[in-house]
């Protein structure tokens, strides 16, 4: 067959395939109820329109002798942001902001049912207990009007309300909007595996929230943007809610409402420089003119190595972003925010292949104009993704004001230790167990511990401390014990008398 003969195959099913998802979302919208008719059609408008463009595209995304190291200027050192210092009226400008925050995983990674933000990280405080603090201490000091948005998914909604009425006294406004709901689809028929809307018993499994580039749609959709820029509201800070570095940092919103040149960014990217633990990290690059993340996913396989390199490449993206409201609405209404779509593979308990499209927030920057990268020092990115860096934030290396975790000024070095607690550490309640106190870390390099190995009280650990219990074994370090610089391994057993 020809090169055209073949082209006009494959658009002709592409075509088919188009025609058949539109037939099954029909029939999916079908057996909506009446008052949920509206906002199921326009989730699956979104994703239609996303799945259209999941076939138009093919291979990696990226053309990889385009990609460039983004001019100097373009990504500016946060002391230099710093340097300008802070406008008198810190309250006018306060009050053109929005906190909002990604709030839609679950905490099933480390082992806990619910919203992840409800895990406690601190003093029995949770990642939601520790921004609200945050926002309220910023309002009360500033007497100011800061409101903190929560995007939750379907999988998050319902219990964050549920939590959200302990908050009533304090001093924020709280609200919340939900991300889309989207279809999985079969991996090799493409079509999607939901039969109706209901997201309960077997057809559990059928939708996914599309990742956090659907911010955009959804805060249009939901009303809030429109809210706010009616109220004033001029730029929204986006975290993830895990992240117990991103802070509202008044230099950078200074620097966004009173930019030197007279243009403002419509959007800026927070980026810190990789270390070794970072190399998967989406870097910022300059492509085609336009500043553009780069995702690990979108590299050619033959490049995935320079891609890593700490060298070539020595920033990443800590998913802290400072966007325009008015630019989100202009763009919206264009339709004119583009994200690369990241293809997610997944197997189902039933063993059924299932792909979901998802898109990243960040990866919208090459949309807006004026962008900007700030290299933030790495305590702006401090995520707790694994129980190891629940330990981390628990120790004494960080002390706990208003909501914000600063690195402790004992430590003597500013960087962190190297963690990694093994498989019987993972789930929370398991960690919590293993540890009668948290260790005395402010010494502590590195850590390795693998195996059935509990700590007792007053633990002291200094330098690099390995501990190994080999299958069968279990070692109890007593309590008041000092390790520093050592590898323990056997067995050790301590019970009481």
């Amino acid at each position: 067959m020809s090169q055209d003969g073949a082209s006009q195959f494959q658009e002709v099913i592409r075509q088919e395939l188009e025609l058949s998802v539109k037939k099954e979302l029909e029939k999916i919208l079908t057996t909506a109820p009446s008052h949920e008719v509206e906002h199921t059609k326009k989730d699956l408008d979104g994703f239609r329109k996303l799945f259209h463009r999941f076939l138009q595209e093919k291979g990696p995304s990226v053309d990889w002798g385009k990609i460039q190291r983004p001019p100097e200027d373009s990504i500016q050192p946060y002391e230099k942001i710093k340097a300008r210092g802070l406008p008198d009226n810190i309250a006018s400008v306060l009050n053109k902001l929005v906190v909002v925050k990604l709030n839609g995983g679950l905490g099933t990674s480390m082992g806990c049912k619910g919203p992840k933000s409800l895990i406690g990280v601190r003093n029995e405080n949770t990642f939601l207990d520790l921004t609200v603090q945050q926002i309220e201490h910023l309002n009360k000091t500033y007497n100011t009007d800061v409101p903190l948005v929560l995007m939750n998914s379907f999988n998050t909604d319902e219990d964050t309300k549920k939590i959200l009425q302990k908050y009533n006294h304090c001093r924020v406004k709280i609200y919340t909007f939900n991300q889309s709901r989207y279809p999985r689809i079969n991996k090799e028929s493409l079509l999607p595996i939901a039969k109706d809307v209901s997201y309960s018993g077997e057809n559990t499994e059928a939708w996914y929230p599309p990742g956090h580039g659907d911010i955009y749609a959804s805060f249009y959709n939901s009303g809030l943007l429109d809210t706010f820029i009616g109220e004033g509201k001029e730029y929204i800070f986006v975290s993830n809610i895990d992240n117990l570095g991103a802070t509202v940092d008044l230099y950078i919103l200074n620097h966004l409402m009173n930019s030197p040149n007279g243009k403002r960014c419509e959007f800026v990217m927070e980026v810190t420089n990789k270390t070794r633990a970072d190399v998967k990290g989406g870097t910022l690059t300059q492509y085609e003119g336009k500043l553009r993340l780069v995702e690990i996913a979108q590299v050619p396989k033959a490049h995935v190595d320079e891609f890593k390199s700490v060298s070539k490449f020595k920033i990443f993206n800590t998913n802290n972003l400072w966007i325009s409201l008015a630019a989100v609405k202009r763009l919206q209404e264009q339709n004119a925010i583009d994200m690369e779509i990241i293809v997610n593979p997944k197997t189902l308990d039933g063993g059924l292949n299932v792909i979901q499209l998802e898109t990243a927030v960040g990866a919208a920057i090459k949309s807006f104009e004026n962008s900007l990268g700030i290299n933030v020092p790495r305590s702006r990115f401090l995520p707790v993704k694994t129980t190891s860096d629940l330990l981390l934030v628990m120790s004494n290396l960080y002390s706990l004001n208003a909501g914000s975790l600063t690195m402790s000024e004992k430590r003597e070095f500013p960087t962190v230790p190297l963690v990694k607690l093994g498989s019987s550490f993972t789930k929370v309640q398991d960690y919590l167990r293993r540890f009668e106190s948290i260790p005395d870390m402010l010494e502590l390099d590195h850590l390795t511990v693998s195996g059935d190995v509990t700590f007792g009280k007053n633990v002291s650990l200094k330098g690099t401390v390995i501990i190994i219990a080999n299958h069968g074994d279990r070692i109890d370090i007593p309590p008041g014990a000092v390790l520093e610089n050592k590898i323990v391994s056997g067995n050790l057993r301590i019970l009481d008398h």
